[in-house]
């Protein structure tokens, strides 16, 4: 059997011998409060602006870090604090990627770092809230909102770790925040998708 086959076994091995859900709490209700830290490997900061009118065009942050304090009894009192590395930046053409991280766009030798501070957590449903806060980006410090929707807690059954997970949606405006190259051809506005991964802190 060669490494690779073998390699794959011992992966479906894993996955047979896991339970069939991983979650232990589908309602926000059922989720231990605390503080929690994001877990970098499963967050993702997604972004797509409308380019030249022809496509949606995508790229990616990772490698993010931050906290939250989650309160299930009293949701308005959760608070959420996210740093995300510019450098990370990703898309799929790396002449791009490497533009962006320059200093006609991102300016990540200036500005290595974003960040979103909530100042505010309104419940708008059961399984979701609108998260109100200030973002830091390109040096510039402006209100934003993201809508949020919970996924799902438990019980990470590899790492043996209680994580929560959540899905937070929003737009920006790119020139609000100094990076307006190429406005209107490749769109002001940038459509966020994030997948927000956290771990219960002991």
């Amino acid at each position: 059997m060669t490494r690779s086959a073998s390699s794959l076994f011992a992966v479906l091995a894993l996955a047979a011998s896991l339970p069939l859900a991983a979650q232990a709490a589908t309602s926000p209700a059922e989720v231990q409060a605390g503080h929690y830290a994001v877990e970098p490997g499963h967050t993702q900061v997604g972004f797509s602006v409308l380019h030249f009118g022809f496509t949606h065009y995508a790229g990616m942050f990772s490698n993010v870090s931050g906290t939250l304090e989650l309160n299930v009894k009293n949701p308005a009192a959760s608070s959420l604090s996210v740093t995300i590395p510019i450098a990370s930046v990703q898309t799929t053409s790396d002449v791009l990627t490497g533009e962006l991280k320059g200093a006609e766009w991102f300016d990540a030798g200036k500005f290595p770092d974003a960040t979103f501070v909530s100042t505010s957590v309104k419940l708008a449903g059961k399984s979701d809230a609108v998260v109100s806060g200030n973002l830091t980006l390109h040096g510039v410090t402006k209100p934003e909102t993201l809508k949020v929707h919970f996924i799902g807690a438990g019980m990470n059954p590899i790492d043996k770790k209680y994580t929560t997970g959540f899905e937070a949606t929003g737009t920006i405006k790119r020139s609000d925040f100094g990076v307006s190259k190429y406005v209107p051809y490749v769109s002001d506005e940038v459509a966020l998708r994030i997948a927000g991964a956290f771990e219960k802190q002991d």
